[in-house]
């Protein structure tokens, strides 16, 4: 197979610094690659090289456009369409959600961060859901910052469960906003990733950025406001229904969580487990759910992520045994 891209400039920003994005290719999917000028033969089995060109030419399209292209959104790009078959990697890579205050553009890096960013545009409420470091929290905030800039709404509001399973704030020292700021930190470094410092202080002073314990959620009705519940799988169920009708009108709610990390005492159940349950099927509401895959952090955190799901899967089977045996005995 031979394809040929009619943009030199276009056509080296593709292939790479000495091709170093044509060895990407050959190693995940198992092909050969030859480069002459413009030029590109491709060689390996039929499926592997349908799948290249339609990278390539979605690829190609973008950087032809003028969006930047990574190593890593070239391997997420190869992975997500073995997985996922026809994927529009070009709509993914173009897709901009916001720029910083220093000019940097936030967009989704792969398939399952695009359908989040799609889903809290279309639906009032969205759950998000995997482990850390698949931007679950850090899009949200952006589309927040994007719809206050754009004056969809008139507030953002960033809140957490303050303690695991309790939120005992009385119980450490110092002042309230010395109590909480631990907490809430997380939530900070993102929006003053986004926001100068100063716009960001002055935003919250004003009260059109509301960064609060979930605990300070009860009783409010949050109208015009861009809600973000982080952490939500340390949420009683309790807690969760609390927060979820505090939704007023013209506002939108994105909580996130990853459930394999719940701090929640044994015998509580998280409520973010229990709204998967409950509220799927609801008309305005959807759930996104992420995997090891989409780790966009250091890639140690990938791995690190893949060995304790394996732990914890090797665990439960022992686990699993041990109850097999016991019934036996008692048998």
């Amino acid at each position: 197979m031979k394809l040929v891209f009619e943009d030199n400039g276009a056509c080296q920003e593709l292939f790479g610094v000495r091709e170093s994005n044509l060895k990407i290719l050959e190693q995940e999917l198992a092909i050969s690659l030859q480069a002459r000028g413009n030029e590109l033969n491709l060689k390996g089995s039929s499926d592997r090289l349908e799948i290249a060109q339609s990278l390539l030419e979605q690829l190609y399209s973008t950087v032809k456009q003028g969006f930047p292209m990574s190593s890593d959104d070239l391997r997420r790009g190869v992975r997500n369409a073995m997985e996922e078959g026809n994927v529009k990697i070009d709509d993914i890579l173009t897709d901009t959600v916001l720029y910083t205050h220093r000019n940097r553009r936030i967009s989704p890096k792969g398939l399952h961060q695009k359908l989040y960013v799609d889903a809290i545009r279309q639906h009032d409420l969205v759950f998000g859901v995997g482990p850390a470091g698949t931007g679950k929290t850090y899009l949200a905030m952006a589309m927040a910052v994007d719809a206050l800039n754009r004056k969809v709404v008139e507030r953002i509001i960033l809140t957490r469960p303050a303690l695991e399973a309790g939120e005992r704030l009385g119980f450490l020292p110092g002042s309230l906003q010395e109590k909480i700021s631990p907490y809430l930190r997380p939530l900070n470094d993102a929006l003053h990733d986004m926001i100068d410092m100063d716009r960001a202080e002055a935003l919250l002073a004003k009260g059109f950025i509301e960064v609060a314990p979930l605990a300070f959620m009860r009783g409010r009705t949050l109208n015009s406001a861009f809600v973000i519940l982080d952490e939500a799988q340390n949420t009683t169920h309790e807690q969760m229904k609390m927060f979820l009708t505090r939704l007023g009108y013209d506002s939108k709610a994105v909580v996130t969580g990853d459930i394999t990390q719940n701090d929640l005492p044994r015998n509580i159940r998280s409520g973010l487990q229990a709204s998967e349950e409950i509220l799927k099927g609801i008309e305005g509401i959807d759930f996104c759910y992420f995997d090891d895959n989409d780790v966009v952090r250091h890639p140690l955190v990938q791995r690190i992520v893949r060995a304790y799901a394996s732990a914890d899967l090797k665990r439960e089977r022992e686990k699993q045994r041990e109850r097999e045996d016991q019934k036996e005995q008692r048998g």
